[in-house]
Formats: structure tokens, sequence, C-alpha cells
């Protein structure tokens, strides 16, 4: 019974009360954020369009962890971001509140504590064909699943079986790229061109992405938003090869994009019916980012016939570099970053306009 007036006295006493309760809301507030929350991991596949730095960790020409590439990212910190600054997964990321960077898989600053609510597997200079990625010697797409699987593992000893199999299946899968197969592959090279016509190649690649989303699918996920490709005939290094018709956009290339984006919707509505509980969308970028490029002055811009860093028309990579001259003061005036990739600008506007067009449903 003598233990009891320090009970009452610990229970009622003010100070003792206002702490419990402060306590007790935060942890209804985190409950409620935690479980409301229909998103909790964002993972990527990909390219340039969203790796953010894992070609710094693997023996390939195919890198940007030097300035100017990330002058505008943190202070001025170059991550491997073939931009100045966050790419358009990293804003996704952030208006789904979960974080505001996606952090690189091979990246050793980073681990499981991290990837628990997103990790980028993607890799500059990659596509669905692993011949494109040969090319560069970067990481495939099936290399990139494999590092998925092994992510699966690290995630299951960190937060228990049942918890991860619970992200496994709440979180959102962004899938980006393709461009390089048709522009760094494809058209450059030739060996593809050979063996197949444009419209059996898109099959082709269309077949790989659909086994890709399959795999995918066995494996956990549910949530998947695969990438149409930009107007990809637009881009400045192919303007700049584009020479004989005045540096105009390249038509033929921006008709396969479209194309190959028409292919990706039908590859979609049949995984829809075929894949049980999947919920897969296209996020196709090609209207909205023509749209920037064709009306720079209505969205701020005052250029989006070449990029910020130097002449704009072919520096991408190591010939942009530090020493780059003409490279312009202020990347927010420009679509492009260099002659292949878009300012942080331009990709946040690119990733807004996913977000409320082709992910508000998963939000």
């Amino acid at each position: 019974m003598g233990r009891m007036p320090l009970l009452l006295n610990w229970i009622i006493h003010p100070s003792i009360m206002h702490s419990t309760m402060i306590a007790f809301l935060y942890f209804l507030s985190h409950f409620f954020i935690q479980a409301s929350a229909n998103v909790p991991a964002i993972i990527v596949f990909g390219d340039s369009t969203v790796d953010t730095g894992n070609n710094n960790h693997i023996s390939t020409v195919v890198k940007s962890n030097f300035l100017p590439y990330g002058r505008d990212f943190n202070g001025g910190k170059a991550t491997g971001r073939f931009s100045n600054g966050r790419m358009p997964s990293d804003f996704i990321s952030a208006e789904f509140g979960i974080k505001p960077e996606i952090p690189a898989y091979l990246d050793p600053a980073f681990n499981i504590t991290d990837f628990s609510t997103g990790v980028c597997f993607a890799s500059s200079g990659s596509g669905y064909d692993n011949a494109t990625s040969d090319l560069l010697s970067v990481i495939p797409l099936w290399k990139q699943m494999e590092y998925y699987k092994k992510y699966q593992e690290e995630l299951r000893a960190y937060m228990g079986r049942e918890r991860a199999d619970d992200v496994i299946v709440e979180a959102l899968y962004l899938i980006s790229l393709g461009t390089n197969d048709f522009l760094a592959n494809y058209y450059l090279v030739r060996e593809r061109s050979r063996d197949y016509s444009i419209e059996d190649y898109q099959n082709f690649l269309v077949g790989i992405a659909m086994s890709f989303v399959t795999e995918l699918h066995r494996l956990g996920a549910r949530k998947i938003a695969i990438g149409g490709l930009p107007p990809m005939g637009c881009l400045p290094l192919e303007r700049a090869r584009n020479l004989m018709k005045g540096s105009r956009c390249v038509d033929e290339y921006n008709r396969v994009a479209m194309e190959f984006n028409g292919k990706l919707e039908d590859m979609v509505e049949k995984l829809t019916k075929e894949l049980g509980g999947i919920r897969l969308v296209l996020f196709n970028p090609y209207d909205a980012l023509n749209d920037i490029i064709q009306n720079p002055e209505a969205y701020g811009f005052v250029n989006s016939v070449k990029g910020c860093c130097g002449t704009g028309f072919f520096e991408i990579g190591y010939l942009c570099n530090k020493n780059s001259p003409l490279t312009c003061p202020d990347a927010s005036k420009f679509v492009f970053w260099d002659a292949f990739h878009l300012t942080e600008k331009t990709n946040g506007m690119v990733a807004h306009h996913i977000v409320k067009n082709y992910l508000s449903g998963f939000q």
C-alpha cells in the first residue's frame, strides 16, 4: 500500500501527464500515418533517367559523379545522377511523402535501413535489350532483377518476413528505360537493325518488358508503373546529328517512340487481365515533355534546343565536365542539362505530371 501514493503521483503529476500525453499522441500519429500510407517504398529499375549513382560502383565509362553534374544537388554534390540535381524518381518519392531522394543500391554509403523505404537498381546506359547494356558495360535489366532478389532477402532479415512481405506487396515499382535501345543500339550500332525491322525490334523489347513485369509480379510486386519513351528525336544530340534538316527534331525517332508507347499500353492491358491482383499502369511522359520542348517560354524556360552544359549539343558524361566552356550559369532556364538528359527543373515538372496523371491512384 505504501507504493500507491507514489504511483498516483506519477499518474496525476501535471508534468508527467503532459510528457506522457505527448508521447502517446506521437505514437498514435506515427501509427496512423504508417497505417494509412498506401506506398511504404519506391523501388526503381531502369537507365540514366532514374539512375541515382549505381554506375559509380561498376567499371564503365558511363558516369556522372563529377561536377558540373550535381552542382545544384544538396549544395553541389555529384552523386552519379545525370542532371544538375534530382531525378524524376526522387521527385516522385518526395510527392508520395516518403523521402526526398532514392539511394542507389550499390552505394556503400547506404544500407538496408535506407533501402527499406526506397532503393534504385537502375544503371545509366542500360536498356531492355542485353545487347544495349553490353555496349557500354553497364548493369543489364536481368542483373537489376538479381539485385532486387538479393534486396528482398536483406529486407526480410532486417524487418522480419511478415513486415518485409508487406513492404514488397505495397511498394510502388517504377521502370524507366528504352531510349538507349533505339538511339545507342538499333540506330547506331546497326547489328540489331540488320536482324530486325523496327516493328520487330519494338515487339522484341515489349516481350522483354512483359517478362520482367511478370517476374516482378511472381516475386510479390503488385503496384507497378512502367514508363513510356520521351520524344527522343528532340534530344539535343539527335538534333545536332540532324544538321541536313536544320537541326530539327528527328521525326522518325519520335514516331518510333509513340509507336513503342502504344505497344506498351497494349502490354499493360494484357497483363492486367492475366496477372491476379496487379495494378499496372503506363506513365507516358511523351506529350508533357514534348509540349515543354515546343513551348519552353510557357514553362519558364528560355532554351529547349540545346543543353546547359558546354555547347549543349554533344556533351554527355566525361565530355560534360567542370572545364567545359560555355556552360550556362542558370540551369533552370534550360529544358536539357546535357545533350541527352533533363535539368532538375524539367525532371520535377515531368515527375509532377506523372504523379498527377498516372500515379495518383496509388497515393
